[in-house]
């Protein structure tokens, strides 16, 4: 079997930094989710291997041994282990490495060969003629969602169809997406992973959640940021407008007289919810004002006295 190329398989370097790697990642796994490309086997299948190539590579230690070690990154402990230890009699075995420098080698005493790969080919250590297997941990596994900015206001939730490592029919959940999630936010479901081997405990689900971006609000960590129009006298004179808010509701704010152009008006508690809280944020409300068009002569006749009146002062 050929080995595996995380790097290629994400079309990066292997320079890549952790923001190109995640960058990658998300928008391969938007191209070929499952949902995506329905009954499309070769999709699926690209699916997994990008997930696979994400999971090994965003983390710092597994992306060193993985680079080290290839295909054998799993055992990359008993590699040096193996290489420091003593051999019990015999010529050393020399192996080559699927990852990393091409052609660099590594020697293992004759006494090594039988712990290591017991442990590769069964998944067990051989002691005194028993095999004694190890339990292995089930992969994590992450799948993208968007969602919209008000249903990371109220929370919401998402289904979402797993491919089981053993071929079994994927698993479909339904999970709760909290309110007040963050655009980037890394949503865990516990032992909703890949199922682990040998009595191994499952993997972990992480939902990557993009917030889609809002006509009307701007999203500042968990405050809210709008415009609002103020027409040109209500700016002059003072007087009230309507604000509409994330909820769908309006509220009403008190203009003063002689407000300026771009004064913003700080709402309290009428922003993003605080994840984990029961505390809002806030709604910065910025005024514009509407200049006035089509004026009539009399408008105009208006205008051009306060011009006059202003030249006076």
């Amino acid at each position: 079997m050929a080995a595996k190329d995380y790097y290629n398989t994400l079309g990066i370097t292997r320079s890549a930094s952790d923001k190109d790697i995640k960058a990658a990642y998300r928008k391969l796994a938007r191209k070929y989710h499952p949902d995506v490309n329905p009954g499309d086997k070769s999709a699926e299948d690209k699916f997994k291997l990008i997930n696979e190539a994400y999971e090994i590579l965003s983390d710092p230690d597994k992306r060193k041994k993985y680079d080290e070690f290839g295909d054998q990154w799993q055992y990359a402990d008993q590699i040096r282990k193996a290489q420091q230890q003593p051999g019990a009699g015999g010529g050393p075995f020399y192996g080559f490495r699927t990852g990393g420098s091409p052609g660099q080698a590594y020697s293992f005493e004759e006494g090594d060969l039988d712990s290591l790969f017991g442990n590769i080919f069964s998944g067990g250590f051989r002691r005194g003629g028993a095999t004694r297997t190890r339990a292995i941990h089930g992969e994590d596994i992450e799948s993208p969602v968007d969602i919209t900015l008000e249903e990371a206001y109220q929370g919401t939730t998402r289904t979402v169809s797993i491919d089981q490592a053993n071929g079994n029919q994927p698993k479909r959940l339904e999970l709760k997406i909290p309110a007040g999630v963050k655009d980037g936010a890394r949503v865990r479901f516990a032992g909703q992973g890949q199922p682990g081997a040998n009595g191994g405990e499952p993997g972990d689900l992480y939902l990557v959640v993009t917030v889609r971006p809002n006509a009307n609000f701007e999203r500042h960590d968990d405050d809210l940021a709008t415009e609002v129009p103020v027409l040109l006298s209500t700016a002059v004179l003072g007087g009230e407008v309507e604000i509409p808010t994330i909820k769908g509701t309006k509220l009403a704010l008190k203009i003063p007289a002689e407000t300026q152009n771009g004064r913003i008006f700080r709402l309290a508690g009428q922003g993003m919810p605080k994840l984990g809280t029961k505390t809002f944020g806030d709604l910065l409300a910025k005024v514009d004002v509407v200049l006035p068009t089509k004026l009539t002569a009399r408008e105009k006749e208006l205008f051009e006295e306060l011009k006059k009146l202003g030249q006076e002062k």
